[in-house]
C-alpha cells in the first residue's frame, strides 16, 4: 500500500506540473483576447489531457478499466468543451467573467490568473483523482467497471441532453426572455449539473476494486460540492431572484435530483 500510495503521489505531481503549464498557456490566450471565459473551454480539455498523458505509458498493457475510463473521460471532455465553444463563439464574454473583470479593475490580470486559471487547475486535479487511481492501479475489466460505465451513461444523457434541449430552446426567437421548463428541465432545474455529477460518480464506481478507492472519491465529492453549493446552482439561480416565472418554476421543479414536478 505504501509503495502504491507513493506511485500515486508521483503521478499526481507530474499531472500537476502538466496542468500548471496548460493553464498558464490558456491564461496568456485569455489576456491577449480579453476573454477569461475561455477557462470554461480549457476545463473539459484539461481532463482529457491528463488522462491521455497518464495512460499513454501503459500502451498495450492498459487494463480494461483504464481503457473504459479513458473513453468516458475523452467523450465527456470533447463534448463539453465543444458545446461551450459553440455556445460562446458569437457572444460577448460570459456575464460572470465580465462582472469579475469590472469588479477587479486594475487587478484583473493577477486575479484572473490566480482565481480563474490556477484555481480551476487545482480543482481539476482533485476531481480527476479517480482517473489517476485507475491509471496507477491499472485494473482489468470487472463488474464495478461496467456498473460505473452504466452510471456514467445515465449522467451523460442528462448532461448532453439537457444542454442540447436548452440550446434549441434559446435558438428560437419566441423563447427570448422565457424560462426553459420542458424536456429534462421539467424534472430537474439543472439536468446538466445532475448529469455531470452523476458521470463523475460513475467514474469513481468503476475504480472501486482499487486499493486507493478512498482517494478516488475525492473527485466526485469535490464536483458535487462545487455544483450544489458554490459555483453551480447558487451562482446561476441568484441571477433569477427577481424573475417571477423562474420563481414559480423553482417552486414546482426539484433543484437537482430528477423527479416529477409538483402541481
Amino acid at each position: 500500500m505504501t509503495e502504491l500510495l507513493q506511485t500515486y503521489i508521483n503521478f499526481f505531481g507530474a499531472s500537476a506540473g502538466t496542468i500548471a503549464v496548460y493553464m498558464i498557456c490558456w491564461f496568456l490566450v485569455a489576456t491577449v483576447i480579453r476573454r477569461n471565459d475561455v477557462a470554461d473551454i480549457a476545463w473539459g480539455l484539461g481532463f482529457g489531457l491528463v488522462a491521455w498523458l497518464g495512460a499513454l505509458p501503459l500502451g498495450d498493457a492498459a487494463g480494461g478499466t483504464v481503457v473504459l475510463i479513458l473513453s468516458m473521460v475523452t467523450i465527456w471532455s470533447l463534448r463539453l468543451s465543444g458545446h461551450i465553444f459553440i455556445r460562446n463563439r458569437k457572444k460577448a464574454e460570459d456575464p460572470r467573467y465580465a462582472q469579475w473583470r469590472k469588479d477587479w479593475g486594475a487587478w484583473v490580470v493577477p486575479r484572473a490568473f490566480l482565481q480563474v486559471f490556477i484555481l480551476q487547475g487545482a480543482l481539476l486535479l482533485l476531481i480527476a483523482s479517480p482517473i489517476f487511481v485507475s491509471i496507477v492501479e491499472n485494473q482489468p475489466l470487472n463488474a464495478f467497471t461496467l456498473l460505473g460505465a452504466l452510471i456514467w451513461v445515465i449522467g451523460f444523457v442528462f448532461e448532453a441532453g439537457g444542454d442540447y434541449q436548452l440550446a434549441r430552446f434559446i435558438s428560437k426567437p419566441e423563447s427570448k426572455g422565457k424560462i426553459m421548463t420542458s424536456g429534462l428541465w421539467a424534472y430537474t432545474r439543472h439536468p446538466n449539473y445532475f448529469g455531470e455529477v452523476t458521470q463523475w460518480w460513475g467514474v469513481w464506481v468503476a475504480t472501486l476494486p482499487s486499493a486507493l478507492w478512498f482517494i478516488g472519491i475525492i473527485g466526485p465529492i469535490t464536483i458535487t460540492f462545487l455544483l450544489l453549493k458554490v459555483s453551480g446552482i447558487p451562482m446561476l439561480e441568484k441571477r433569477y431572484d427577481d424573475n417571477a416565472e423562474y420563481q414559480d418554476y423553482k417552486r414546482r421543479t426539484p433543484a437537482f435530483f430528477p423527479w416529477f414536478p409538483r402541481s
